[in-house]
């Protein structure tokens, strides 16, 4: 069991909380609205009323020995930063926080986070993504070059070995898992077969990949 904070329980902060209380961990949610504070009183394991902004306030919760802080602060971008600020100058190890604009984001990563999360911009190309080809499941980015892809398996692809694919030589493009069913197949070989229904997870440039999920 890990403990989480979440600060800002709009939408993004909100679902995050009740996600990670749902899986078992300890999370405190705090904002500065009574309101937003009392809505989550039985979603997650403490609620907090509080401004973060406010030194004293912030080092009153007790966040240095959290696994993760998230700074989900919505629209108060200097709240957002400030409070960033403050929790990296108390110690606290790593630190999430929520951009609304590139702009924000490179504030945020100046200020010292350790790790910057647009979750608007991220669900907007997920969707793109998965508007151009029904048989994409899920698209992450994880560098400006390179992004991971869950593909189903369709009849193009199947019943093919990846050495018959050849989805590397072609694309560039390469398989890290299979899935079939409750059968997880780690970085599989040219001999694997793929059936229809099997679903890929693979790697490489976007455009590549969506070459392949066509």
């Amino acid at each position: 069991m890990k403990q989480f904070a979440v600060i800002g329980l709009g939408r993004f902060g909100s679902s995050l909380a009740k996600t990670l209380y749902s899986m078992g961990h300890q999370v405190l949610a705090v904002d500065i609205s009574h309101e937003n504070t009392q809505r989550m009183m039985d979603d997650v394991t403490h609620c907090v009323q509080a401004d973060t902004t406010d030194e004293e306030v912030l080092k009153s919760l007790g966040l240095r020995n959290f696994d993760a802080v998230v700074v989900s602060i919505g629209q108060d971008m200097q709240a957002s930063i400030l409070t960033t600020v403050l929790l990296k100058e108390m110690g606290v190890s790593f630190v999430i926080a929520k951009a609304n604009s590139a702009l924000h984001g490179k504030v945020l990563e100046r200020v010292g986070a350790d790790k910057v999360v647009y979750p608007e911009r991220d669900m907007g190309e997920r969707l793109a993504h998965s508007l151009i080809s029904t048989n994409i499941l899920d698209y992450i980015d994880i560098s400006p070059e390179y992004s991971v892809m869950e593909i189903a398996v369709g009849e193009r692809l199947a019943d093919k070995t990846l050495g018959e694919l050849n989805l590397r030589a072609k694309y560039g493009v390469s398989v890290m898992v299979i899935k079939n069913n409750d059968k997880i197949q780690v970085a599989p070989g040219a001999g694997d077969w793929v059936r229809e229904g099997d679903v890929l997870v693979v790697i490489g440039k976007p455009a590549a990949l969506q070459k392949i999920a066509l």
